[in-house]
């Protein structure tokens, strides 16, 4: 992958993770974590999508490989809700 396809990815990811988080209502944090929020989404939603047996949608071809915006968005969500659900258990924990 060349270093505009990977800045294209690094992009499209944040906005999938930002996206996800604002489905959820937490946000993690700045750009940065937006970006990790998204990628992991990624691959949490084909995970999802993979054991369900559903097809992938809309998915962008960056650099030959394919990444799955509504599956990276939803996959977001959830991690976003795990990520959010943790921190409420260990701020209720402190107090």
């Amino acid at each position: 992958m060349t270093p505009v396809e990977i800045l294209v990815l690094v992009v499209i990811a944040a906005i999938c993770g930002s996206t996800g988080q604002a489905l959820v209502g937490y946000s993690a944090g700045g750009c940065l974590l937006s970006i990790v929020v998204g990628i992991i989404g990624a691959y949490i939603g084909l995970w999802v999508a993979n054991e369900f047996d559903f097809p992938v949608i809309f998915a962008l071809n960056i650099g030959g490989k394919p990444f799955p915006i509504i599956w990276s968005i939803i996959g977001s969500a959830i991690f976003a809700a795990i990520l959010g659900f943790v921190n409420r258990l260990t701020q209720n924990n402190r107090r």
